[in-house]
């Protein structure tokens, strides 16, 4: 039977679910395999890391909502100022990336050096458990997400690292506005922004 994929606000209650469930949805995303090149101890760092970010980061100072099989992190404007690593947690990333944490700081500053500076929706992280894929996990998350900055009249911001899944976002609207490869022989980020649209366009 499928799973609900009724979007729901994620509290740090669901870390445990919410890490379990990206660590199956990013375990062949090319920048955490770059990040985490070891197989051996992929998986559990993918849960610290995406634990760490949860209930540090995004579930204090953004908009987390998830389903059974599915979660995605999203900052407003108002919150972006805000939904940055503290001391505390750039050294449990630290902790958690190992040698692998230069790598990290540098992809993280590249991309925010090609950041809008437009007030936007910002879409930090979304993914679903590959075992759900098909029953519109990924997609009720994004628009309801989606609705939000609709609402707000604002554009929406991503970046991926994993081609396939740019035709999934183009599908939604976004459009690829900027191709970016991370220092250190990293993999291409592809930026991508979708416009606002008012209810009547669809």
């Amino acid at each position: 039977m499928p799973m609900t994929n009724t979007p729901t606000t994620a509290t740090i209650d669901d870390a445990p679910l919410i890490g379990r469930t990206l660590v199956r949805a990013f375990d062949d995303d090319p920048m955490m395999r770059w990040f985490f090149p070891d197989a051996a101890s992929r998986e559990a760092a993918l849960g610290r890391y995406f634990t760490t970010i949860f209930t540090r980061q995004y579930v204090r100072h953004g908009m987390c909502e998830r389903t059974a099989a599915a979660a995605a992190f999203w900052v407003p404007p108002e919150a972006q100022a805000k939904a940055v690593p503290d001391a505390e947690t750039i050294q449990e990333l630290q902790n958690i990336l190992g040698d692998r944490a230069p790598l990290f700081r540098d992809a993280v500053e590249a991309a925010a050096r090609h950041a809008p500076r437009e007030p936007h929706w910002y879409l930090a992280v979304i993914g679903a458990d590959p075992a759900a894929q098909g029953q519109g996990h990924g997609a009720a998350l994004l628009r309801s997400g989606l609705a939000q900055a609709d609402a707000a009249g604002l554009p929406v911001r991503l970046e991926s690292s994993k081609p396939s899944n740019l035709p999934f976002y183009e599908h939604f609207g976004f459009t690829v506005r900027e191709e970016l490869r991370l220092p250190g022989d990293g993999p291409v980020l592809w930026a991508m922004e979708r416009r606002p649209r008012r209810p009547a366009d669809g």
